[in-house]
C-alpha cells in the first residue's frame, strides 16, 4: 500500500493534498507529522501532545480493555460510548428497573453503582526496546523460544516497574510486524462505577439499520466514574471507603462547536489493524469475513425473535446480540470495500514494485520470498476457512457449548484424587435456555451444510445426530440441554471416573475439541512461516519508503489521528459533514417502518426543542475497533465529541484506509451535554465538568 505521506522536502507543498492516514504513537511522533498537524489547524506546542503536565494524553483512557474514553472532571467522570458501556448497563437492568430501557442518573455519589471486571488504564510512559532485545538475539529466536523469551523479560521489566511504584503495570508488544518492540507502562484503576445512561432508543438510535452509516443521530455516550484509594488517591479495589478520583490532568469542553475544514484529532485504543498485510493475507482474510458473515447472521435471527418474544430475554441478551451484529455487519462491509476498490489487485500491484526494488538492491534476498508467501497461504485458505467456521459455530454462541468446550479446556477440578470434580456457577441471568438451545441446533444445521472437508465435521454428528436423531440436530441440541449435568444447578462432574466421558455434554466438548485440535495443528504447519514471511515484507518496505514517517498497526495500545471536519463524495453525491436536531425527529416519526428509529414519546418533543443543535459529525480521522470512546478533540485539546462509528465505505480500513471516503463519525459533545441536562436534569454532573 502506498503511503500517503511525502518526503520531508516536499511537505510543506504537499500539506493540502495528503491523507489523514496514520494511528500515530506519541512518544515517538515524528516532527513532521506534528508540523502537518498545524497545517491543518492545531494551535498548541509539541509536547502539549504527550510531555507536559497538561498533555491532553494524560486525560485518555483504555476503557476495560475494549474501548477507549476520556476524562472530563477533577473528579474522575469518563466519557465514553453508550454501547462501550452497554454491559455494565445491562448487568445492572432487572424488569422492574430497566436501565438499558429507561436510562439511569446518579443523583449521589452514593448512587453510583459498581461493576466488576471493568477498569480504566493511563498511560504512563512508553519506550523503544528493540535494541536491547536484538542485543539478546530475539531476531535469531524460533517463534516458541521468543514468546518465551519475550514473556520472561516482560515479567522482569514489569518487576522493576512496580518496585518503584506498586500501583504500575508494563506490556511488552511488537510493533511493525515485529520489527519493532516498545515497553509501556500503565496505572489501572478497577473502582469503576456507573454514574449516567441515556435510555438504549437514544444511545443506540438507529440500531443495525444505521449501523456503519451516514448520516447519523446517535447520542452514543454513557457517563462513568474512576474511584480511588482514600488516603493516596492511587488505584483500589472497590470499596464503600473509595471516593473520586482527582486525575493529573482533564479535558475541557468545546461549547462552541466547529465548521468543515476545522482541526480534528482522535487519541484512544485502537484494536487491530492489517496495513501492511500481504494481497495473499487479504485474500483469506476476504474468505474469513464471508464466513463471519453468513455463520452471525443465521445466530442473530434466532436470538432477535427470541428478544422480540420476551422483555426477559432482550435484557439478557442486548449486549451479546449488539457485539456480534457489530462484526456481522463490518465483514459483509469490509468485503464489499475490497471488491469495489480493487484492494488485493491494487496491493498486488505494489509487491511487485517491492519485489523490483529487492532485486535492485539485494535487500532481504534469500529471506523476503514471495512465491514461498504465495504457496504458503494457497495451503492454509481452505483449513482458515474450516476453522473461521468452527469458531463462529461454537464460540461463545451459546452456554453448553461453552461448558463443554471448557470442562476439557480450561475449567480447573477442585478436590482431591478421584473426588476432583469442576462445576459451573450460577450464571441464568446472562443466558435462556430456550434461546441458546435453539441457537445450538441451528448453528449445528448450518455447520454440516456449509463445510465443504467432512474431515472437520464432529464425531458427533454421524455417531449421535444421525444414529439417535435421524439427523435431526435440533433433537439432539434439546437432549444435551436437557440431559447433560453440564447445565444441572449445582451439578458436580468428575473428571477422574468413568461417568464423565459418558455425560451427553462432556462427550460433545470432547468432540469439538478434537476437531479444533486437529484445524489448529495443521494451521500450525504454515503459520510461523507465514508470519515470517508477513514480518519480512514489512521490514523491506519500511526500508524501501525509508525518507517517510510510517506508523505501526493498530494493537491495543495509544494511539493518536489527526485530520479535519470533513464530508466525502460518493458518485458526485455529497455527504454532508453534520446532522442537526430536525433530522433525528424526522427519522423518528418513520418508526411504524424502521422500527429501529422508535423512541421514547417524550424524546420528539424534546428533540423538536433543540433547534438546530448539531448531533453528529464527519471527520477525516483514522479509527478502528477500540477507538469507540475515543474523545475527539480541536486544536486547542478542547473536548468537541467522542468517535462511535466509521461510516461504511470505510469498511476496508482494517487493511486499508481509502482517505477519498473513509470517515470518522463522532457525537457532538452539545448533543451529549443537552441530553445530560435537558433529559437526565443533571445539573451536579454539568456543574462539576464546567457546563452548566
Amino acid at each position: 500500500m502506498k503511503k500517503t505521506f511525502v518526503t520531508l522536502a516536499a511537505l510543506t507543498m504537499a500539506l493540502t493534498a495528503t491523507a489523514d492516514e496514520g494511528m500515530w504513537t506519541l512518544y515517538n511522533l515524528p516532527q513532521a507529522v506534528y508540523e502537518q498537524m498545524k497545517g491543518y489547524g492545531y494551535e498548541l506546542p509539541y509536547d502539549k501532545l504527550y510531555q507536559a503536565d497538561d498533555a491532553i494524553m494524560k486525560s485518555v483512557v483504555n476503557f476495560s480493555g475494549y474501548c477507549s474514553g476520556v476524562v472530563v472532571s477533577p473528579d474522575g467522570l469518563v466519557f465514553t460510548n453508550h454501547h462501550c458501556g452497554f454491559e455494565a448497563i445491562r448487568s445492572h437492568s432487572t424488569v422492574e428497573h430497566d436501565y438499558m430501557l429507561n436510562g439511569f442518573y446518579a443523583k449521589s455519589y452514593e448512587e453510583e453503582l459498581p461493576n466488576k471486571n471493568m477498569f480504566v488504564s493511563f498511560m504512563v510512559e512508553q519506550r523503544d526496546v528493540t535494541d536491547e532485545l536484538r542485543a539478546m538475539g530475539i531476531e535469531e529466536m524460533t517463534p516458541e523460544r521468543r514468546h518465551v523469551f519475550l514473556d520472561s523479560i516482560e515479567n522482569a521489566m514489569s518487576a522493576d516497574v512496580k518496585a518503584k511504584d506498586k500501583t504500575l503495570r508494563l506490556e511488552l508488544k511488537s510493533f511493525y510486524e515485529r520489527n519493532r518492540y516498545y515497553a509501556t507502562t500503565y496505572r489501572d484503576f478497577t473502582d469503576l462505577r456507573l454514574v449516567f445512561t441515556i435510555p438504549k432508543s437514544m444511545g443506540k438510535f438507529g440500531g443495525e439499520t444505521d449501523n456503519w452509516m451516514w448520516p447519523r443521530q446517535t447520542c452514543d455516550f454513557s457517563v462513568f466514574r474512576i474511584y480511588a484509594d482514600p488516603d493516596t488517591n492511587g488505584p483500589a479495589e472497590y470499596s464503600e471507603r473509595n471516593v473520586p478520583y482527582h486525575p493529573e490532568h482533564w479535558a475541557q469542553l468545546a461549547l462552541d462547536g466547529y465548521k468543515e475544514g476545522d482541526f480534528s484529532m482522535t487519541m484512544g485504543y485502537p484494536g487491530s489493524t492489517n496495513r501492511y498485510l500481504s494481497s495473499y493475507g487479504i485474500e483469506e482474510r476476504y474468505v474469513q469475513n464471508d464466513v463471519r458473515q453468513q455463520v452471525r447472521g443465521v445466530k442473530q435471527e434466532v436470538m432477535k425473535r427470541h428478544m422480540d418474544a420476551s422483555e426477559a430475554v432482550r435484557i439478557k441478551y442486548d449486549s451479546k446480540y449488539a457485539q456480534s451484529s457489530n462484526y456481522w455487519k463490518n465483514s459483509i462491509g469490509m468485503n464489499k470495500c475490497i471488491d469495489s476498490i480493487g484492494l488485493i489487485k491494487d496491493k498486488a500491484a505494489f509487491e511487485a514494485q517491492l519485489q523490483k526494488w529487492q532485486k535492485q538492491t539485494g535487500y532481504l534476498s534469500g529471506k523476503l520470498d514471495f512465491q514461498k508467501m504465495e504457496q504458503l497461504y494457497r495451503q492454509r485458505i481452505d483449513v482458515m476457512r474450516a476453522y473461521m467456521l468452527w469458531t463462529e459455530t461454537f464460540r461463545r454462541t451459546d452456554e453448553l457449548s461453552t461448558r463443554a468446550l471448557r470442562a476439557h479446556n480450561g475449567a480447573t477440578p477442585v478436590g482431591h484424587g478421584k473426588r476432583q470434580h469442576i462445576s459451573f456457577k450460577d450464571n441464568g441471568d446472562t443466558w435462556d435456555a430456550a434461546t441458546d438451545c435453539e441457537t445450538l441446533g441451528t448453528l449445528l444445521r448450518n455447520y454440516r451444510a456449509k463445510l465443504q472437508d467432512q474431515k472437520y465435521l464432529p464425531a458427533f454428528f454421524t455417531e449421535v445426530i444421525d444414529k439417535k436423531f435421524g439427523g435431526d440436530c435440533q433433537a439432539y441440541a434439546d437432549y444435551l440441554y436437557s440431559k447433560s449435568l453440564l447445565m444441572k444447578k449445582d451439578a458436580r462432574l468428575y473428571p477422574l471416573k468413568k461417568s464423565f466421558m459418558k455425560d451427553p455434554g462432556v462427550r460433545f466438548g470432547y468432540d469439538l475439541t478434537e476437531v479444533m485440535m486437529q484445524l489448529r495443528q495443521e494451521m500450525e504447519k504454515m503459520s510461523d512461516d507465514i508470519d515470517q514471511q508477513e514480518h519480512y515484507l514489512c521490514d523491506a518496505k519500511l526500508r524501501m519508503e525509508q525518507d517517510q514517517p510510517h506508523y505501526s498497526d493498530a494493537n491495543f495500545t495509544l494511539r493518536m489521528s489527526y485530520g479535519q471536519v470533513k464530508e466525502y463524495n460518493l458518485g458526485g453525491r455529497p455527504s454532508g459533514w453534520q446532522t442537526k436536531a430536525p433530522s433525528i425527529v424526522e427519522k423518528m416519526r418513520q418508526a411504524d417502518r424502521t422500527p429501529d428509529y422508535k423512541v421514547e414519546p417524550e424524546m420528539i418533543p424534546l428533540m423538536q426543542s433543540a433547534g438546530d443543535m448539531p448531533l453528529c459529525f464527519l471527520t477525516t480521522n483514522d479509527i478502528t475497533g477500540g477507538n469507540s470512546g475515543s474523545p475527539m478533540f480541536d486544536g486547542r485539546n478542547r473536548l468537541i465529541g467522542l468517535a462511535f462509528d466509521g461510516n461504511w465505505d470505510s469498511l476496508s480500513s482494517d487493511i486499508f484506509f481509502d482517505s477519498k471516503l473513509a470517515r470518522c463519525i463522532g457525537v457532538d459533545i452539545r448533543y451529549v451535554l443537552f441530553m445530560m441536562d435537558k433529559w437526565g436534569h443533571a445539573d451536579r454532573l454539568l456543574k462539576e465538568m464546567g457546563a452548566k
